[in-house]
């Protein structure tokens, strides 16, 4: 029997770890991606226990494809220096049997793109719409030939043209009023343990180090949107400079770097839960079915969650259990991530929402309430995120 034909819009952690456990439940992949060639600059990702655990389900060991160094600690701090909470990342360890780790992107889904098979990958692929009207895909591309398909995954990201395409009534995104900088830069000899995250009035700063001895740094202020200044570089250190060590000295290294090296985003988040997360044969995952604010770190983890279900949940590559199943499979894919998802993205919304407050009064209440919440209840209060991972069945 022939195997069953996977297409999966979008080479991004989603779309990547959705065609690693099709591969190894038997399915013949492709994967169609717009951007020309893997990216080699970027930002960093956290990987939450829910995401390592959802790995090692189908094989992935991600500390040993991009390193396993962990920082000492992990909480948020006040512009002063001051911690508001903190909790060692040994304590989170004991808890969730395993500490979370921060990557560089490039790093990660190079690493992801290297367990497929070669040529699974299609870079300079877009593609520009799903024919299903018989019944089994079709995925037209720019750069052709057209793909037929047992199952379609839009992992094309958070403007989804696939999520428009076949939601047209959906409101699409909501941008949450914040904008954001990430870049990634060396700074050994400032010996950095700690994974931090600063919040002043309506900016909030984060320094978590990678898995590779470098740092990923972000920050984010509340601008309208599409505000772009001159220079991104003295931007940060005009917002960020007087802030506590070693924000300085890291934004020194920030200024060595070129232009292009420093990222801007508007943040957004979808408006509203989609209806359901498939349609016939085509699944969303990630960004596309349910993007959110970053401030719970669980973007790229849900995503991978959603993408580890989602090959559970379809049957075997071989053709073995009829072709009838595949949409089946969908409609259980829906019930098992929807809800999940969607608290995430909520949830998500309203922690942004705290670290953005500008009013001086507001963001002084908020602090003493953060900082008088003792650190056992603060990781209990995680508890959903990092143990909900659950494979359906």
């Amino acid at each position: 029997m022939p195997k069953r034909q996977a297409v999966i819009a979008g080479a991004g952690i989603g779309g990547l770890t959705a065609a690693i456990a099709l591969h190894r439940r038997g399915w013949r992949v492709t994967v169609c991606e717009r951007a020309p060639e893997p990216p080699v600059t970027g930002a960093g990702i956290g990987l939450a226990p829910n995401a390592l655990r959802a790995l090692a389900a189908i094989g992935v060991d991600a500390a040993r494809a991009t390193g396993s160094a962990v920082p000492e600690t992990m909480g948020v701090r006040r512009s002063a220096g001051q911690w508001l909470t903190r909790a060692g990342t040994a304590d989170m360890a004991a808890r969730y049997g395993v500490a979370p780790v921060a990557v560089p992107r490039p790093a990660f889904t190079a690493a992801l793109a290297a367990a497929l098979p070669p040529g699974t990958v299609r870079y300079g692929t877009a593609v520009t719409a799903v024919d299903d009207a018989r019944g089994r895909p079709i995925v037209r591309t720019e750069a052709g030939p057209d793909l037929p398909a047992d199952l379609v995954v839009a992992a094309d990201g958070i403007h989804s043209p696939l999520r428009r395409a076949y939601f047209p009534a959906h409101p699409g995104l909501n941008y949450i009023g914040e904008t954001a900088w990430r870049t990634i830069v060396d700074a050994p000899d400032l010996g950095i343990a700690a994974m931090s995250e600063t919040w002043g009035r309506g900016q909030r700063f984060g320094v978590t180090p990678l898995s590779d001895g470098r740092h990923y740094l972000y920050a984010t202020a509340v601008v309208p949107a599409g505000t772009r200044p001159t220079d991104a570089r003295a931007e940060l250190r005009a917002r960020f400079g007087a802030w506590h060590d070693p924000i300085p000295a890291l934004l020194d290294r920030v200024a060595r770097l070129a232009p292009a090296d420093v990222l801007q985003n508007d943040l957004y988040d979808l408006a509203a839960p989609l209806p359901r997360l498939h349609h016939g044969r085509i699944a969303w995952l990630g960004d596309a079915a349910h993007a959110m604010a970053p401030n719970l770190g669980q973007g790229g983890c849900q995503a991978i969650e959603d993408a580890v279900v989602l090959a559970h949940l379809l049957p075997t590559g071989d053709g073995a259990n009829g072709a009838d199943s595949v949409p089946a499979a969908l409609a259980a894919y829906t019930a098992a991530r929807r809800d999940r998802t969607d608290a995430v993205r909520v949830r998500a919304r309203r922690v942004g929402r705290l670290g953005a407050i500008g009013h001086p009064l507001a963001a002084a209440a908020r602090d003493l309430a953060v900082r008088a919440t003792p650190t056992r209840l603060a990781l209990r209060g995680m508890d959903d995120l990092f143990n909900g991972f659950r494979l359906p069945g």
